[in-house]
C-alpha cells in the first residue's frame, strides 16, 4: 500500500554514474522531466547542476536524492550509518578488462603469475568519513585482478601488486574533485604506469579506458566479460544499486514509485530499440562510437533492476570484498538495506502505462 505524501515536493533529485543506465537514458529522452511536470516537480541531476551539491553523490545526505551508481559509494555510506534504501540492482556487462603491453607475453589470466599489477592508492579527499569508500580506482582494479586471477585458480598471493599514485585529485592539490562528473573514466586508470614499464598489466572498465588504451598501444590480457561466471565480474558496477534516501521512502513513495516506473519504461525502449541508444551512450560515457560498441555488447540484457537471489548473492559477495578490503568502516546485514516495494509498485505501474500505450 503507498505511503501517502504529506509534505510537498517542489525538487526531485538523481545521480548515476558515467555508464549506462536506464535512469541516465530517461532522463536525456526526456520522460522524467515530462512525469513530473503537471505536477510541479522539478528533476535535478547533480552531474548536470553544477551545484555544491555533487558531494551528496558520495554520501547520499540529499533526502529526495535517488541513486543509480556504482556500489563502493552506495555500500560504504549504508556502512557508515545513512538512512538508505536498496530498492534494485541492475547488472550491465560493461568490458571489464586487464591491459598490458605488446612486448609482455601476457595473453590470459594465467599468464599474470609472478607479474607486477598495479594498484591505485587510497584516495585522499574532503569527506574523511568516505575516505576508502570513495576509493573507487583501487577497489576496483583489486576486484578486478580477483576474478580474473580466480578464472585461472590463481589468488592475489600470485602477483606483485605495485601501488601507484590515485589520479583522481584536484589540481591544487588539496583533496578531491568531488563533482560526479560524467566525464573521467579514463582518469582512473594508471595508464601511465604501464606505458613506462613500471608495472605489467592494470585493470580498466568502460569506453572511455578503452579509447585510451587504444591511443596508448595496449592490448587485452583478459577479457573479463567473456569469463563465463559471473562471479568472476562482480565489481563497482555489477551488481549496480539503485538506492534511496529513508525520507523519500516515508514522504513521497507514490513519487519514487513513479520515477522508477519511467526508468523501467526506458529499459523497455532500449530492448526494442537497441540501434538508437548509441548517441546517448556516448553522452552518458564519452567514449567514442567504436568504444561504446565494445563496452555495451549485451547492455539491454541488464538495465531491468532486479531484487533476484542471484543478484543480491552477487551484491553480498562485493559488499564481503569491501569490508575484507578495507573499503568500509563497518558491515551490516543486506536483508536490513533492502526494500522491495518501490520496484514492486513501479512494476505494476509500467504495465498500466504499456496497456494504456497499446489501446491508444
Amino acid at each position: 500500500m503507498a505511503i501517502p505524501d504529506p509534505t510537498p515536493l517542489d525538487e526531485l533529485w538523481f545521480t548515476r554514474c558515467p555508464v549506462p543506465t536506464a535512469t541516465g537514458i530517461a532522463w536525456k529522452l526526456g520522460w522524467l522531466t515530462e512525469e513530473f511536470a503537471a505536477d510541479g516537480i522539478a528533476l535535478r541531476t547533480l552531474q548536470e547542476s553544477g551545484s555544491e551539491l555533487g558531494r551528496h553523490h558520495y554520501d547520499h545526505r540529499l533526502p529526495a536524492l535517488i541513486r543509480e551508481g556504482g556500489n563502493m559509494l552506495s555500500i560504504a555510506a549504508r556502512a557508515q550509518g545513512e538512512p538508505t534504501r536498496l530498492v534494485g540492482l541492475t547488472w550491465i556487462e560493461e568490458s571489464q578488462l586487464v591491459l598490458t603491453r605488446p612486448d609482455t607475453g601476457i595473453a590470459s589470466a594465467a599468464d599474470l603469475k609472478g607479474r607486477r599489477l598495479a594498484l591505485p592508492g587510497w584516495s585522499h579527499n574532503d569527506l574523511p568519513s568516505h575516505v576508502r569508500g570513495t576509493s573507487i580506482a583501487r577497489g576496483m582494479s583489486l576486484a578486478g585482478y580477483k576474478g580474473a586471477l580466480a578464472s585461472a585458480g590463481l589468488t592475489l598471493d600470485d602477483v606483485d601488486l605495485i601501488e601507484v599514485p590515485d589520479r583522481l585529485r584536484n589540481v591544487g592539490g588539496s583533496g578531491r574533485d568531488l563533482a560526479p562528473r560524467r566525464t573521467g573514466l579514463n582518469r582512473l586508470w594508471p595508464i601511465e604506469a604501464l606505458v613506462s614499464g613500471h608495472v605489467d598489466a592494470i585493470y580498466v572498465k568502460g569506453a572511455s579506458a578503452i579509447d585510451g588504451a587504444r591511443e596508448a598501444g595496449l592490448t587485452v590480457a583478459v577479457d573479463l566479460d567473456a569469463l563465463p561466471d559471473r562471479r568472476f565480474r562482480v565489481n563497482n558496477g555489477t551488481p549496480r544499486p539503485i538506492t534511496v534516501h529513508q525520507h523519500l521512502l516515508d514522504e513521497h513513495f507514490d513519487v519514487l514509485v513513479r520515477f522508477l516506473a519511467v526508468t523501467l519504461r526506458a529499459a523497455d525502449w532500449v530492448k526494442a530499440e537497441p540501434d538508437k541508444l548509441r548517441d546517448i551512450l556516448e553522452f552518458e560515457t564519452e567514449g567514442s562510437p567504436q568504444a561504446v560498441d565494445q563496452a555495451y555488447r549485451h547492455l539491454h540484457e541488464g538495465l531491468h533492476p532486479t531484487l533476484d537471489a542471484e543478484r543480491l548473492a552477487l551484491f553480498e559477495q562485493q559488499k564481503k570484498f569491501l569490508f575484507t578490503h578495507g573499503f568500509l568502516d563497518a558491515d551490516f546485514a543486506l536483508a536490513d538495506w533492502i526494500d522491495p516495494r518501490p520496484l514492486e509498485a513501479a512494476r505494476v505501474l509500467a504495465a498500466q502505462h504499456a496497456l494504456i500505450s497499446e489501446a491508444a
